[in-house]
Formats: structure tokens, sequence, C-alpha cells
């Protein structure tokens, strides 16, 4: 990548330079000098539809040139008003008025001065006519069948290039073929005419594209006369073939016309197409062929077309010319025609004579050399005059060159160099300009320069002197002329610094000295930081279909900046400006991303940077990731019985190493077509020795792994099919499934058809009573069951099962022990007692059956209970039985959630596999009262000034007789400070209601309502609401409080406070004016400052206000509540409870059942209970 940065930097460090030297040294206009024409016409063509037509003749010289014209050769003057010339320009127009048809000839402009004249080269002015084809009769053509014709154009002349169509007067082109040719005059041949070609409309067209001109010819008419009307009593097939017999003849070239003879002489110039026809009349129709005598036809330049008739050669060179031949023939016979082709060439330019500026006494010399064919002749003028008219001693003119020696002032005039031959005429023209004068430096003094570090410096001085000069350059500071090889001053005085370094800033000076005189100009070098450019990601290893994404740092010298510009490209070749037309690679600016990759993206990407002073690059090679090609050529080896050599060729790995070859196989009998993993292999390995399942048709195929994931499998290999043999494995997973009691339904996990490796796959059966002195029983079965009745409930067995087929035994089978079918408990345990722990939950004991009245594996015991009646009302429950399951052997357990101040029924059962045994007697027992829960609803229904009253609902569970109400307030204005609890017992349980007084005006509280019992209070409700303000209106209340209107007006202004409280609510729960711990300090809920009180003491944050006031306790005088225990305490889980003495409590079933203990339909389900 280095030596191309190179490149870039020296082609940007050259472009500048080579701009300046890449045209010969001009003469200031200041300095007088010869004339030198500077534009000119070439050919004008009078184009009808042009408005006016212009000749161009510009030059410049000092003193300021005036203009002469000839034509053909003659003086030409501007005599005719039509004529407009311009002020100090040769050019002049011709307007498109009246006739202009004797402005038409060669004209040629001169450019004069006191120095010399300039003359142009001859500028053809063509007027062109407008082609007429003649009013002529054209009398009908009648020919017979068979015969040739030559149907003539004749197209009138006119500007080149020239089209020529053959059509029918409905503008449908005549049809060409192998018999009919319109050759390149436009004649219409015919070899041999047939009766369709008869019609009265053939017409010529010649078009002119310049002129947009299309003329047409009168139309002709031919009439072909067929033979086989000659004889009407004669079948047409015989007729026919007649004709054709009589008029069958051999070749005879129409073209080039027999008058030419056998043959003729072509000459064509050099470079242009040479086209050569031949066409022949005969019966059948003659084919025509080419070739070149004495050599071949030139291969890849050369066509036939026109079915044969035209050769082609297209950019003819000398090689080409010689004599080719047309041959053409049919079966009677052949004619030819030779061409002699002559290659000839216009004159053109070896050597031009070229301008120089010459001091006095030097000497010089101008050359002049042409070519051509023929071999053009040279003239010389001077000023515009034949060389011998201009004499001067000490000149020595040949044909070819002119020398001069000892030039002085007078030789100063305008030279000029004619080549001509029988093809064209080409014109030179030199200036010999004989000046001395002091150096002119053309350069700006004090011109700004700035390149980049170690890139090349080019600081300018261009300069006009005559005699020669010297320049040196040097820095203003130091006052001596430069010197080392970093330093490089040209011809023309522009002076290169080679590797700049910051220390190469500063101003120079250029002087220009010559035996005149000497001049010095000045010159600014500043010296930029170089572009440095950076892409990452740095080599990405990417997979196929994900996202690519390029980014390109730069580092930019800061006068650079605006010049930047950033490119990318990928293995050379740049992108567009903004990615691709499908949007899949999008470049902005410094990023390019690639969506979808795909292989095809792989590759070298490069990020260039361009200034207006140097170029930067960096590279990244971007691997594209994907899954590899899958592996090739399977082959089986080493064939065994029980083993096979698998061998493979890797596939492509697309540029991520195979990890490892995963071996698949197919010939599993029960699922025929389904492939299954067999093996797995290492990557760098590329065969393995597979083990073999017997009865088995294998075929195998392999799958390729990387890190972008498995390739597509393989093409499966040849089959290998392995023999049969005995089971090498008996059955697994024996165990027993029993519905009955006294049964044994056998069971074990089936052979898979790869491991039964034979036909007739069977399975024997063999049991007996444990450890019992008697016989082994069997029975062999198909299938993977097998039903045994057994004497006794319950009792274990040895059983084996052991895998047969047509070819033998499997191994020796282990014993396993299975037990036959249970059968209910029969009898219930006898409950002990029931010990009530609160309202709420009790302790239930019972003794335990005997084992032997299991009948089978004890799962447990049961507790169900129901509710008979309320202790409170008295009013009895329908039944609805709940149950709670303890698994284990065990004696007690916990009976949570149950109603306080109720009666219960209570039974307990043991349970089995096989089921529930029988309920012991139902044992009665009885909650005591608990705390109520809290009221349903707690209301202000009227407010003052210092009163309110307050309204509630009962409770829905009382747990007890209602004793009365506790009821709490408190002040809870918006500030820090809240105000003393004060309480209210209620003692009347039946008033719902209260009144308070002695409230403060505009102040807002917070009230508590408990509902309480004998055994204490429950959770209180609560309410918050603001007396009203002093004010006319507040006496009225209770008078108004009570009218209709008023109370629709409150219910609305209650409507409207709710949604504004609920607005304000969360915004205040989305960050309000103070903090959540604020707000809970401020509104306690009176119970959880009670805890917090008596559990943990006296608690502040540090981080907030400390409250002032304080909080006497709601609970004061109340006995501790009870807990509302949940069934979701006790039984079965992992966060299962224990009671005092550490035993499992038990698991909880929620279903409850109405009906009798005995009904079948009580859900048993447990689920597990959260601690």
């Amino acid at each position: 990548m280095e030596p191309r940065l190179n490149g870039r930097r020296l082609i940007i460090s050259l472009i500048f330079f080579l701009l300046k030297f890449s045209t010969a040294i001009e003469i200031p206009p200041s300095v007088q000098q010869v004339p030198t024409i500077i534009k000119q016409s070439k050919v004008q063509v009078a184009f009808p539809f042009d408005e006016y037509f212009q000749i161009e003749c510009e030059a410049k010289g000092n003193p300021e040139p005036t203009f002469t014209w000839t034509k053909d050769g003659n003086p030409f003057y501007f005599t005719d008003h039509r004529i407009i010339t311009s002020n100090n320009s040769g050019t002049f127009r011709i307007p498109n008025e009246g006739h202009i048809s004797h402005f038409q000839g060669k004209y040629r402009c001169f450019a004069s001065n006191k120095l010399g004249i300039a003359m142009s080269e001859e500028i053809e002015f063509i007027v062109p006519s407008v082609p007429k084809f003649p009013k002529e009769k054209i009398d009908p053509l009648e020919v017979e069948e068979g015969d040739p014709i030559v149907l003539p154009c004749n197209p009138p002349k006119g500007l080149p290039p020239l089209h020529i169509y053959w059509m029918n007067i409905e503008l449908e082109h005549i049809e060409q073929d192998e018999r009919v040719y319109m050759s390149q005059k436009g004649d219409l041949y015919f070899a041999n005419v047939e009766e369709k070609d008869s019609r009265n409309d053939y017409c010529c067209f010649a078009a002119f594209p310049r002129l947009r001109t299309i003329v047409q010819k009168m139309p002709m008419k031919l009439t072909v006369n067929s033979l086989k009307h000659a004889n009407d009593s004669s079948s047409s097939t015989e007729i026919g073939s007649k004709a054709n017999s009589i008029k069958q003849r051999k070749p005879k070239l129409l073209l080039p016309p027999t008058e030419s003879g056998s043959e003729s002489s072509i000459t064509i110039l050099k470079g242009e197409t040479l086209l050569l026809e031949c066409f022949a009349e005969g019966l059948p129709t003659p084919q025509v062929d080419w070739n070149k005598i004495g050599g071949d036809l030139p291969k890849g330049r050369e066509t036939k077309e026109n079915y044969g008739k035209t050769l082609k050669i297209e950019n003819v060179s000398y090689q080409d010319k010689g004599n080719y031949r047309c041959t053409a023939s049919n079966f009677l016979g052949t004619a030819t025609h030779d061409f002699h082709v002559i290659v000839e060439e216009p004159p053109r330019w070896t050597k031009k004579p070229q301008s120089a500026v010459y001091s006095t006494g030097s000497n010089g010399i101008l050359l002049c050399e042409a070519e051509g064919e023929p071999q053009p002749t040279i003239k010389w003028r001077v000023n515009g005059s034949p060389i011998d008219n201009h004499p001067f001693a000490g000149d020595v003119v040949f044909p070819r060159e002119i020398s001069f020696t000892n030039l002085q002032p007078n030789h100063t005039a305008v030279y000029q160099c004619e080549a001509s031959n029988v093809h064209g005429t080409i014109l030179a023209s030199a200036n010999v300009d004989v000046v001395d004068v002091r150096p002119l430096i053309q350069t700006k003094d004090g011109e700004n320069y700035a390149t980049v570090v170690g890139y090349s410096a080019f600081l300018h001085c261009e300069f006009f002197a005559s005699p020669e000069a010297v320049v040196s350059w040097q820095k203003v500071e130091e006052a001596k002329p430069l010197e080392g090889r970093r330093y490089h001053v040209y011809d023309n005085g522009t002076l290169q610094i080679n590797r700049t370094t910051e220390e190469d800033a500063g101003s120079y000076s250029c002087w220009v000295e010559n035996a005149i005189g000497k001049t010095a100009v000045t010159a600014n070098l500043d010296i930029r930081n170089a572009t440095q450019l950076r892409v990452s990601p740095k080599n990405p290893r990417i997979p196929k279909s994900h996202m690519l994404e390029l980014h390109c740092e730069s580092k930019c010298d800061l006068h650079l900046k605006h010049s930047l510009k950033l490119s990318w490209s990928k293995d050379g070749e740049a992108f567009e400006m903004n990615g691709t037309e499908d949007g899949r690679i999008i470049i902005d600016g410094a990023n390019l991303t690639i969506s979808n990759v795909t292989l095809e993206d792989q590759g070298i990407y490069c990020c260039s940077a361009l200034t207006a002073l140097d170029s930067a690059a960096d590279i990244t090679q971007v691997t594209v990731l994907d899954v590899p090609d899958p592996p090739e050529n399977l082959h089986l080896s080493e064939r065994q019985n029980r083993s096979v050599r698998l061998s493979w060729e890797a596939g492509d790995d697309h540029n991520s190493n195979i990890s490892e070859y995963i071996v698949e196989f197919e010939g599993n009998k029960e699922d025929p077509g389904r492939w299954e993993e067999l093996t797995r292999v290492q990557g760098k390995k590329t065969t393995v020795i597979l083990p073999l399942a017997p009865f088995v048709r294998y075929q195998f195929r392999v799958i390729a792994v990387n890190e972008v994931g498995r390739s597509q499998p393989s093409q499966p290999s040849d089959h290998h099919e392995t023999p049969p043999a005995a089971p090498d494995r008996n059955p697994q997973n024996i165990r027993v499934q029993a519905s009955q009691p006294k049964e044994m339904i056998i069971k074990w996990e089936p052979l898979k058809s790869m491991e039964q490796n034979g036909p007739g796959l069977e399975y024997r059966v063999t049991w007996k009573p444990q450890g019992a002195p008697v016989e082994w029983e069997e029975e062999t079965v198909t299938n993977h069951t097998l039903r045994v009745m057994t004497p006794a409930v319950y009792a274990p067995y040895d059983v084996k099962v052991q895998a047969i087929n047509q070819l033998g035994s499997g191994p020796a089978p282990q014993s396993v022990t299975l037990y036959s079918g249970e059968d209910y408990p029969d009898t219930a345990p006898v409950i002990h007692g029931v010990d009530v722990i609160n309202s709420t939950l009790v302790k239930v004991t019972w003794s335990t059956i005997p084992k032997d009245r299991v009948h089978g594996r004890l799962k447990g015991y049961q507790i169900n209970w129901w509710k008979t009646k309320s202790l409170l009302d008295g009013r009895t429950h329908p039944k609805e039985v709940n149950v709670l399951r303890f698994s284990g052997q065990r004696n007690s357990g916990m009976v949570p959630s149950l109603d306080a101040f109720s009666e219960f029924h209570l039974t307990v059962l043991a349970y089995n596999s096989k089921g529930a045994g029988p309920e012991s007697e139902p044992y009665i027992f009885q909650t005591p009262e608990g705390v109520p829960e809290q009221p349903t609803f707690l209301k202000v229904i009227k407010v003052d000034k210092d009163t309110a009253t307050l309204s509630w609902g009962l409770p829905k569970k009382l747990n007890g007789n209602l004793t009365g109400y506790l009821l709490q307030y408190q002040i809870i204005n918006d500030t820090y400070e809240i105000g003393e609890l004060n309480d209210i017992n209620i003692t009347t349980p039946s008033k719902p209601s209260w009144h308070l007084s002695n409230l403060n005006a505009t102040t807002k509280y917070k009230f508590y309502l408990r509902a309480c019992t004998s055994r204490g209070c429950g959770k209180p409700i609560t309410e918050e609401s603001s007396t009203l303000g002093e004010g006319k209106y507040a006496g009225l209340y209770d008078d108004i409080s009570t009218q209709g209107w008023f109370i629709g007006l409150m219910c609305a202004i209650a409507l409207l406070t709710l949604v504004l409280l609920t607005v304000c609510f969360v915004k205040r729960n989305r960050g309000g004016k103070y903090s959540v711990k604020e707000k809970e300090d401020l509104h306690p809920d009176p119970e959880i400052q009670s805890v917090k009180d008596e559990t943990f003491g006296e608690y502040s944050d540090s981080d907030e206000k400390p409250l002032k006031g304080s909080l006497r306790s709601l609970n004061r005088d109340m006995q501790p509540t009870e807990s509302a225990d949940s069934l979701v305490e006790y039984g079965e889980g992992d966060h299962a409870l224990f009671n005092e003495d550490g035993s499992f409590i038990g698991a909880y079933a929620g279903s409850k059942e109405k009906g009798s203990v005995e009904s079948n339909g009580s859900s048993t389900a447990t689920f597990p209970l959260r601690a």
C-alpha cells in the first residue's frame, strides 16, 4: 500500500507543475511580436435553415494586427452590404438573405502588423443547391420471366452523405435478397426476374440528412411476362419446367459493368472503409465469393454484406493494397472480376516548424517534414509570400529546413510551410521573433503557496527573457542562494523543494538576470500537517447476512478541512457517492454500512481522503464468514459386521475453520427417512470408523460445523447392511401398574428398532414371590406389558425381563422387586382431641392405624372438617367439607383459617396409593370469639366550622358479639406538624354514626374507626375531611342541608372534587412538594405508628426533619389482636410450617364439599402453600 500512496503524492505534487509547463513559452502581450492566428473556421456549409453563416479568423500580436481576405486566391473585399464584420477581428458573417451562391469558394485570412503577416489555412464555404430528380417520362419496362434487368436511379448531386432507398408508393421497402440487389450508386439489379416482381410503383428515394431533404424519382413500371402462358394446353408444371430449362444460364457480371473488363482499379485513402461490390445475373441465381490474390483477407476488419455481394474492409492500411477477386458461380459456370486496390494517403506532418524567440546574433533552424502517398511536395512562405521574395544573407533554405545565422531584428517574420499532394494540402506556421529585453517576471509578487509536510513544494517564477536568463532562489532572511539536493530550479523558474519540513516555511526571493538586466519577486510558503486516516474495525470477520459497519476516522489540518473529501472503494473500484441504488450499501461520509452481507462483499476496503494539498488512504481486509460447504465424495471402506470406515472430502470452510463433523445415519425401520446423529469427529479429520448395530441397512451423510453454524448435509453415501444377531441388551425401567387388588401389571421400556438386532423380537418374563422357595413362573410376550394375578394384596415379587429374537437371547437379566396391587385401608384412625390455639387455628391429634390394615403403602392422613353453625346468631350452615392432607406416618396436624365463634365437625382418615379408607367418628369443637374485621365504610356526611358527623357500616365478619367502636381523630394539615390523637369509645354497637364537636375551623382531620368485641378491636378504616371557615353561610348549613337542590349541588361538587383529588394524588405520587417519607410522617396510620412505638421505640431518619408532637398508641387498653391465620401457612410444600413439637403441619386442599362426610364428591387435590 505504501508505494501506492507515494505514487499518489507524486501525482498530486506534479499536477500543477505539469499544467504550467505543458505548453510552449509565450511572449508576454507587452512585448512586440508577430501576429499569430489563434482561431479559424474549417469547412463552412450554408445550410438553408441557418440564420447566418460565420467565417472566423482571430489573431493576436503586438502591434494589434489588421486582417485581409482572399477568395479562390484573389483579394476579397467586403463590398456586399450584407456582410457583417467585427472590430479588431477578421471574423465576418453572411446573413442568409437573398442569393448567396456567389459567396461559395475557398477563403484564406491574413493577419498583419509591422513585424509580419500570419496566414490561415484555406476555409471552404459551400453553398449547396437543393437536389432534385429531373422531370422525365419513364417508359414502362417489360421482360420475360428469368431475364435480368437493372432499374436505374441516377440520384441528383447534393451535400454528402447520400442515402438511397427503393420503396413502393406506400413507402414499403423493396425486399432485397440473393436475387435482388441495390448498388452503391443506387441502381436496383435483378439477377433473374420472377412473376412476383411485376409492379408499377418502383420508386427511388434519395435522402440528404445534412440538408434535411428527401427527393423521389418518378415511379417505374416493371412487367414480367410468365412463360407458362405460352401454351395454355400444357400443364403449369410442364410449362414451368420448360421455362426454367430454356432460361437457365451461367453467371454474367453486371457489377462491375461489362465495359470495365475483367479487372479494374480502385484508389482508397488510408483509414477509410473499402467497399467492393460484385453482382451477376444468371439462372439459378449465382452465389458470390471473395478472396485476395496472393494473400488472405484481413481478419477482424473484413465483412461480407448483402448476401456476399459486398466486401467491406474497415480502417484500410497499406497492407490492404493488392488484387481482390470476386467469383460468381452456379452449376452452369462461373464469372470473375479482379479489383486492383491502391492505398494512398493525404499529407500528414512528421515534423512541424516550431515558433521560437531569438536574441540578436543568435542562430536558429526551422524543420518541416511530411509524409503521404504520393509523397507530398513542400513549399515555404514568409509572411504569406513565397520565400524566394524574402532572401536574407546567410540564410540557407532547403525543402525540409531553413537555417538562420546571425539573426537580426529584421528576421522577425511568420514562416509558413505547406505540404500537398493530390489528396490535400496542410499548412503549419512558425513565428520567428528576434527580441532583446530585460527579464519580465509574469508571476505575481508576494504569491502565497502551501504544501504538506513530506510533500514537494513548487514556487513559481514564470518569466520571459531574451537573451536567456539565469534564475536563482533564496530565503529572504538568509540572503544566499538555496543549495542542496532537496532544491531544484526548473528552466521556467519554478523552484521545487522536496520532502518539505516545518522549517521550510517562510518567504523566498526569485531573481532572474540576463545581459540586459535583472528582476525579482517574493513568494511565501506555508507548511500544513499531513492528513491522517484510520479505518475501523481493522480486518473484521463478519458472518454472512449480518451487518457490516466501517468507520473512517480522519485527522486533517484546520486549513485543509474545508477541502477534505472522503471516498470509499473496494478492491480498487470506487463506490458511488451514496452507495448502491438498492440501498444495501450506504455511504454517509466517513461511515460505510453494508446490510445483509454476502460472500461477494469480501475484499479490501479503502477509505481515501483528498484535500487541496495532499491525500491519504487506509485499508481494512473484510473477511465474510459463512457456514461451510457440504462435505463431498463420501466413501465407505473396511466394511465389517459391526463397523465400517467412512471417509469424505472437506468443502470450502468460507474463512472459518471447521471445528467438527457430525456423522448422521438413516436406516431405522420404525421411522424410515429420518436421519439421526451417530457420532462427531474433530474438524481436522476426514475419516472415522463407525460402530454399527446388527440388522440395519445403513446410509450415512456428513455435516460440517464452524463458528458460524452447520453446513447443509452432504449427499448420502452408499448403503451398508449389517447381518442380524442376538439382542445386546434387555429392557429397562421395569415397573408395575396395578388397578385392582392382587393384580400385577408388569411394564417395561421396549427395545428400539436399532436395539432389536434381528427379526422376531419377544420378551421372556419370569417372576416368583420374594424369598419363597418356589420355581420361577415364566411367560413370553411380543408387546411390552404382562398382567399377572397374585394370591396376596401388596406382596413383593422378584421379576426378570429378557429380550430374545430368532438368533438367540439377550444377556442374563437382573431381578427387580415389584409389589402386587393395593386395596383401600379398612379401618379409621381414632381422634384423641382437638386443641384450640386461637379463634382461627386448632391442633388435631389421632391414633395411627395398624400396618396390616393399610393394605398398601401408606401415603398419609386426611382431615375433613365443616362448619355447622355460628355461635353469634345460632344459625346452622349447610355442609361444606374442607380437606387437608398430611403426608407420611404421623398422628397430629394443624387446621388453620377457621371462622371465629363457630361450631365445627371434624373427621380423620388414612389413605394409600389406592385411595382413602373409612372416616373416624366426627369430633365436635367450637372456636372462641375473635376481633372483628374493619367496618365496611366510613364517611363524613356533614361538616361545619367546628363539628362533623360520621357514618359507617358494620364489618362483614363480626367474629363475636360486637361491644362497640373506637373512634380516633387528629389534625393533619399540610405541614410538618400533626395534632394529638383523640379517642372516643362508642359503647352502643347499634349506633352507625357519631357527631363530633369542638373541632377547629378550617382544619383538616383524619378519622380512624375500629369495631370491637370482648377480645379486642380490629383493623381501622380511615377517612379525611376539613371543617368549614368563618362566614354567613356556616350557620345556614343545617337549614339548607336537607334541601333537594342542595344535595344535588353537593353531589356535583363531590364528583368534581374527587376528580381533582385524583389528579393531585397522581401528581404528588410522581413528586410533590414533600417526600414520601414526609407524607408518611405527616399522615401516619395510627396502628403502624403504634407498632413502631411499641416494638422499635422512637425512630427518626437522619435525612428527614423530625416530627413535632407525638402519637399515642391506638391499642392502649386493648388486648393483643389474634392472628387471622391463613391456610397458606400450613400443609405440604417448600414453605410448610412446623408445630410446637417440630412435627409437619400438613397440606391443605382448598376445595369444599357439600353433603355428608361419606360423599365421594369431595376433592382431595393438594397444592403447595407459602409460609
